[in-house]
């Protein structure tokens, strides 16, 4: 199934975001390792959080995580300290993800993880025990979700857990946002210089309400960038947020869009202001760097992005996603050092019916359908529900908000998806 992306002919919306997925999957392990009476309000409907609520509410011994990656590299060390023998697999794709890094240090420190097919990836058999902890290294530069899982578990390790992180360290947000759920759950980290410690203690259950999504607001902002006329208002984010992808507030100020922050949320507005380049390192948030690099272009403004080296382990390498379907509209990337994506304006001859593939990747599809506010015949995105990882009902609010027209093309049949049919 396709659905063809359509310019509706006005932009106004109040939009409900969904939790925020980060902060959905660290408080489910960190409420299971608490042994919490209370269950997490405002939880994501995501792929990625159900099959997290599935396999910690479950009594079998053998977990399907399906392309959840996160899923995947937290239940990895969150099993580990379980006592019993676990079975943990995935899709295709994720069966050729890497975890070695994870699975090594785990070892490391007294567990004991063993590859079921390849080495170095899923699936996976673990013998969950206690775990002696200790001191380890790990490189700076790797996806922080094992350096997060890691930490959550280390406070109940025999020794707890000194982590050396060599190099650049990557994400660093998102180590922080680990850290802060951490002490509001009852655990104090120390992080000095290049080494997180983390002593033997106790996790304390807490009440938990989860904010909405910084990273679902990007593709918002997106949408108010390409779009000449618009008024957007996105409910539950707040300006003291714990996420790093909030940093994308003052980066689409540069591209043309100001935000205002009310009790409600925020509210979008133009402010007539847009840079002739953007240059970046998203080392940070690597995951707003593909709505960036879509809307860059489809403004015509030319852009170099660096830190980047995390996209080419995620759902896909986005990188190379991103330089073959912008390809076929007509836009030439280039990439180096596996961490920098630019663009100058070079141009090449668009297809005459371009279909955007999605990877198995959710963030294609959100990142490319506000190229519809711009291109005269909508564009066609392929597989759209892969949006169910992280934004399950992005396609029913941008209908139901007008935002967007979306039709389905399923065989060479062409009908309008009406509101009542999709919701």
């Amino acid at each position: 199934m396709n659905y063809t992306i359509k310019s509706p002919d006005s932009l106004k919306a109040s939009v409900k975001l969904p939790a925020s997925k980060s902060i959905c999957n660290r408080a489910l392990i960190l409420n299971a390792l608490s042994y919490s009476p209370y269950e997490i309000r405002n939880l994501s409907d995501c792929d990625d959080t159900e099959v997290m609520v599935k396999a910690l509410n479950s009594k079998d011994r053998d977990f399907d995580i399906k392309a959840a990656g996160t899923a995947m590299r937290f239940l990895t060390a969150f099993l580990s300290k379980v006592v019993g023998e676990w079975t943990i697999t995935g899709t295709e794709r994720m069966k050729n993800r890497p975890i070695k890094i994870l699975v090594d240090a785990l070892n490391a420190l007294g567990a004991r993880v063993e590859y079921m097919e390849k080495e170095g990836y899923p699936p996976l058999r673990i013998f969950g025990s206690a775990l002696q902890g200790g001191e380890i290294s790990l490189a700076g530069g790797v996806s922080s979700q094992y350096i997060s899982a890691l930490l959550m578990i280390a406070p109940l390790m025999e020794n707890g857990l000194t982590l050396h992180l060599e190099g650049v360290v990557i994400s660093k947000p998102y180590i922080n946002l680990t850290l802060q759920l951490m002490e509001q759950y009852g655990v104090k980290a120390e992080w000095n210089g290049q080494t997180i410690k983390v002593r033997p203690q106790d996790y304390h259950p807490i009440p938990f309400t989860v904010e909405s999504d910084w990273s679902a607001a990007s593709y918002w902002y997106s949408m108010m960038a390409l779009s000449k006329n618009a008024e957007i208002e996105l409910l539950g984010l707040f300006k003291n947020s714990l996420q790093g992808d909030a940093a994308g507030a003052k980066l689409f100020a540069q591209l043309g869009v100001g935000t205002t922050y009310t009790d409600r949320g925020v509210v979008l507005k133009h402010n007539g202001n847009r840079t002739k380049k953007l240059n970046y390192n998203f080392v940070n948030e690597p995951d707003l760097a593909q709505t960036f690099v879509v809307t860059c272009v489809l403004l015509n403004i030319p852009f170099r992005f660096t830190g980047l080296q995390s996209l080419k382990i995620k759902e896909t390498d986005r990188i190379e996603a991103l330089k073959t379907e912008l390809r076929k509209l007509g836009y030439l990337l280039t990439d180096s050092n596996n961490s920098i994506l630019e663009w100058n304006g070079e141009r090449c001859e668009p297809q005459a019916h371009p279909v955007i593939a999605t990877y198995e990747d959710h963030r294609m599809a959100m990142a490319f359908a506000p190229a519809a506010l711009v291109l005269p015949e909508g564009i066609e995105i392929a597989d759209p529900q892969v949006v169910s990882k992280s934004y399950p009902h992005y396609w029913k609010l941008t209908i139901s908000c007008r935002c967007l027209e979306v039709h389905c093309q399923l065989l060479i049949v062409n009908c309008q998806l009406l509101c009542g049919i999709l919701l």
